[in-house]
């Protein structure tokens, strides 16, 4: 199931005027942070949530808030400590925005997946090696380890479906890929199960 969260929505409500539209300070960014943790958890346990957190009506972020909105709530799912299953797409990521986020996102070693203008892409601290899985994987439109390494050998960087399987694992662990039972898929609005 997916869950879409308009920042600037949240932003508005957490600084209580209709008309801001700046993430900026790091008070107000665990505010925005605290009310996203509240939709979170309103969503039930059993299922794996999707979600978007949109950009596009925020003016500008600065590193606190790009550190307290980003870095904190994603980070306990990475790390396991959420207790629950979690995946996030970040829409509407302006390069009025991106000074910050990609601070932060180097500060942590954290990636993302991020949407724009309807394509996905992976953005931020990655191995060669998870970039070349995620980029395989986005390419077959999801898929399980023997079939991530095929294409890695198609595309000339040939691993055995072992390491495959271990790569594909450390996307998982970091939110960038979702696994279900039949592979592993990224995060997009609808997941279509593939008959293999």
């Amino acid at each position: 199931m997916m869950q879409h969260i308009d920042v600037s929505s949240v932003l508005r409500q957490a600084v209580a005027c209709d008309l801001y539209s700046n993430l900026v300070t790091r008070p107000t960014g665990a505010a925005v942070r605290a009310q996203i943790q509240a939709l979170l958890r309103e969503r039930p346990a059993r299922e794996r949530p999707l979600t978007i957190l949109d950009f596009t009506h925020v003016r500008m972020i600065d590193f606190s808030c790009a550190d307290e909105v980003i870095a904190k709530l994603v980070l306990p799912y990475c790390d396991g400590e959420a207790g629950a299953e979690a995946y996030f797409l970040f829409r509407g990521v302006s390069e009025e925005h991106w000074d910050a986020i990609e601070a932060v996102l180097e500060r942590h070693e954290l990636a993302l997946v991020l949407e724009e203008e309807g394509a996905l892409r992976v953005a931020g601290v990655l191995g060669d090696d998870e970039r070349r899985a995620w980029a395989a994987l986005h390419e077959l439109g999801g898929g399980d380890a023997a079939e991530v390494a095929m294409a890695l050998a198609a595309a000339g960087a040939a691993i055995p479906a072992s390491d495959a399987e271990r790569v594909l694992a450390r996307l998982h662990r970091r939110r960038l890929v979702m696994r279900l039972d039949d592979g592993f898929y990224l995060p997009v609005g609808s997941t279509v199960r593939r008959d293999v």
